[in-house]
């Protein structure tokens, strides 16, 4: 790496305040493991999952699946995404680097804007959703009261779709521009909100679902009630549950790098995929099945306005954890991709009030209420295998070993990350879409073995040759 490159790198990190956006975090500067884990337990806290448990019982005539079913399909996607987390994790904790660092020695240090692109647009996506998702909320405990609709999805040619209120609307503004300030100020501010937010509505989920249960009849009435449920495909299920939280899963590199041990790394991924988000499913399965509805703030205002309240802080709070990770993270994204092109630094703050005033702007516009459905579908056909290079590289030709010092020195493009991932982005997206998979096995996770797969195959035929060469280059360059 040049001096120059060396001035324009600690220059950036200075303007950043040590969010270390082009180089390792030091492990004096890594994160009290139990604030990580806050913050996983809080970033697994996502009204996606109401809606995906909810998506599982089908309901108002959509397939579903029976309860045991159901609940299989969320253990085995939540399994996967647990190792998947924890495999990238421990890349991360060990290097220091983030997803777009790490991301240059498997697909080359231009290379890695292809991954680098799509998660910066899957966050913004993300972004945008998520303030639709508080409006939600806020309509279910107000509903309407100015009855000004904003937009009419039907007008658009999107049926069955309700019109976005003025409430809903102006909600979206709001809490837009509340989360772009958070994400301002950096990790520091993300685990403060985290560790005071993540116990109380890990709790109020729990509660909810149990209050739910009663209402409805008991755990035996549900089960009954629920039992024919049909239509909808395992494979399809696992292929939803995964792709709800692939984002997240590649997202979790750009957090697992400040932990201080494997273990942190290990706790934080549990947090989310083995406690959190499985409590959510369920309570958005049992939701549909008690009341006809995954949003729980429905059922506690039948219990009066204070309940409702309640309940529409603990939504927003949790939904604010999430909505942090999404924006800081696409900063993270987006200013290697400009950074590449561009000499001088990118601060990090400059583009986080950028995207977020861009996301706040889509979300206003209906994105969640009009595309959220596919953007799910599509995220989880096409963008689990993006992980895959990364996984191949690190562990099965790498051997566990990264030298944090070359990651600036990486040549520009490894066609092994490079092709494998568009090969099978486009072989997911024709499994889920357009093939009849035999015995429903999952689109998602066969996009994903084949990423692996052809990575090892393609590398052997383009990349090792010259990894040899700068091997033997550097060794001579080190005896000398």
């Amino acid at each position: 790496m040049s001096h120059q490159s060396n001035l324009n790198n600690k220059s950036l990190d200075d303007l950043e305040e040590n969010e270390y956006m082009l180089s390792s975090v030091p492990f004096a500067k890594r994160r009290p493991t139990w604030k990580q884990i806050m913050v996983w337990i809080g970033f697994g806290y996502v009204a996606t999952g109401f809606i995906v448990g909810g998506t599982l019982a089908g309901g108002e005539g959509q397939p579903g699946l029976p309860p045991l079913i159901a609940f299989l399909s969320i253990a085995i996607s939540m399994g996967i995404l647990f190792i998947i987390t924890s495999l990238l994790g421990v890349i991360a904790q060990r290097t220091g680097l983030n997803l777009a660092l790490i991301s240059r020695y498997s697909y080359g240090s231009k290379g890695t804007n292809l991954p680098l692109v799509i998660m910066a647009f899957l966050t913004l996506g993300w972004f945008a959703s998520i303030n639709g998702m508080i409006s939600d909320a806020l309509k279910a405990f107000i509903g309407n009261p100015s009855g000004i609709s904003v937009i009419t999805p039907e007008s658009l040619g999107f049926e069955g779709i309700e019109p976005i209120t003025l409430e809903e609307f102006l909600s979206m503004i709001l809490f837009g521009l509340i989360f772009t300030m958070t994400v301002y100020f950096g990790i520091k501010a993300i685990e403060n909100v985290a560790s005071i937010i993540s116990p109380l509505i890990l709790i109020m989920a729990v509660v909810a679902g149990i209050g739910m249960i009663i209402d409805g009849g008991g755990v035996g009435a549900i089960i009954n009630s629920s039992k024919n449920f049909d239509g909808l495909e395992f494979g399809t299920s696992i292929t939803i549950i995964t792709g709800s939280w692939i984002a997240g899963v590649i997202m979790g590199v750009d957090f697992f790098r400040f932990n201080k041990t494997i273990k942190g790394v290990f706790a934080g991924a549990f947090a989310c995929f083995i406690i959190t988000n499985p409590i959510l499913n369920i309570v958005g399965y049992i939701g549909v099945t008690s009341i006809g509805s995954y949003n729980y703030i429905i059922w506690l205002n039948d219990y009066g306005w204070v309940l409702g309240l309640i309940g529409v802080i603990g939504w927003v709070a949790a939904l604010w954890t999430t909505n942090n990770a999404e924006l800081y993270c696409n900063a993270l994204y987006t200013g290697p991709v400009i950074s590449s092109y561009k000499k001088t630094p990118v601060r990090r703050k400059s583009i986080v009030l950028v995207v977020g005033i861009v996301g706040t702007i889509i979300s206003a516009l209906g994105f969640y209420q009009l595309f959220f459905e596919d953007f799910i579908t599509v995220l989880g056909a096409a963008f689990l295998p993006l992980g895959g290079p990364i996984i191949a590289d690190y562990y099965l030709v790498k051997k566990q070993k990264y030298d944090a010092s070359d990651v600036h020195s990486q040549r520009n493009y490894k066609w092994s990350g490079i092709l494998s991932f568009i090969i099978s982005a486009t072989v997911g997206v024709t499994l889920e879409f357009f093939v009849d998979i035999p015995y429903g096995l999952p689109s998602s996770l066969i996009a994903l073995a084949l990423s692996v797969v052809l990575y090892l195959i393609i590398y052997n035929f383009t990349d090792k040759a010259h990894d040899k060469k700068e091997k033997k280059i550097n060794e001579e360059l080190f005896t000398s």
